[in-house]
């Protein structure tokens, strides 16, 4: 399956986005409110997945 924004509805981002935020509740680990803003920037179609763990790897590794 593909996550790119060409391959995917908003409807569908929406679940994808929805079931990692359940994976991540489950492990303990809340995101922060500037990973859930990048991931409203995918669902809107703004941004793709892969450009988004750019940015929060490269705010890590600061």
């Amino acid at each position: 399956m593909s996550y790119l924004l060409k391959d995917t509805t908003k409807e569908q981002r929406k679940e994808f986005v929805k079931k990692a935020y359940a994976i991540a509740l489950a492990s303990g680990e809340e995101p922060t409110n500037e990973t859930l803003e990048l991931l409203k920037e995918y669902v809107d179609g703004k941004t793709e997945l892969k450009d988004i763990q750019e940015k929060i790897i490269n705010k890590y590794r600061k």
